[in-house]
């Protein structure tokens, strides 16, 4: 049975993605700051701060004693923070850092550990539509997505001798609680400058985690593809 971990299931896109990959027969392995009622046979959840460099190590040495394997990462879990950057204090700056490009290095060096012992791996990193649109208001949030894509497009050629593939996938905005809070003329002068005007589902952010999974796409790797047209 394939084993899959994802960032971030305890609500939003990363719990619909857990669901899904159940329902497809994977071992999910699924973490969150807070507890999740997620209750499935083949789903584990770990309580932690994905910017915790001995919790990740430590779930990822029990997911080797446990599965023996990891086939693939979805590195979901991310925050943001709207605000004029002459009215964002640097202990913002420093949260969505943490999260963002911290939680994700730390999964992507660690998940790759395990995935290097059988020479197979899929990574996916989550970017946003955010950083090619330079949204105003979202400097600190584009600019950790910013990093990611830099460190996706690295760690790609870093693996690649490992039999893994890191690409990265860039939502538009998704009806979710972290774009909740955004006032709603500017959601939608935002997806106005999409090519498909329109918000984005958890449906289109799964069938680009789904093409980067497939065994077919070991010859893609280092991408970040942007949904929406932008």
């Amino acid at each position: 049975m394939k084993v899959i971990a994802i960032t971030g299931t305890r609500k939003g896109i990363g719990r619909f993605l857990a669901e899904q990959y159940l329902e497809r027969g994977w071992t999910v392995v699924g973490c969150s700051r807070d507890a999740s009622d997620l209750s499935h046979e083949h789903y584990s959840h770990y309580t932690l701060d994905v910017a915790d460099e001995q919790a990740v190590a430590s779930m990822m040495q029990d997911v080797r004693r446990k599965h023996g394997r990891l086939d693939a990462l979805l590195n979901n879990a991310g925050i943001a923070s709207m605000n004029h950057v002459l009215l964002t204090p640097a202990s913002t700056l420093q949260r969505v850092f943490a999260t963002n490009v911290m939680g994700t290095f730390l999964f992507c060096r660690e998940a790759a550990k395990l995935m290097g012992r059988r020479k197979f791996g899929r990574i996916v990193n989550f970017a946003t539509v955010a950083t090619p649109l330079k949204l105003e208001g979202e400097a600190v949030y584009a600019a950790s997505k910013a990093a990611v894509v830099s460190l996706t497009e690295v760690l790609a050629r870093e693996l690649a001798p490992m039999g893994i593939t890191v690409n990265a996938v860039g939502p538009t905005p998704v009806p979710t609680d972290l774009v909740g809070s955004v006032p709603e003329v500017k959601m939608t002068a935002l997806i106005a400058r999409q090519a498909i005007p329109r918000y984005g589902t958890m449906e289109d952010v799964l069938n680009v985690c789904d093409f980067f999974l497939r065994d077919e796409s070991d010859f893609v790797t280092g991408q970040t593809l942007y949904l929406g047209g932008v």
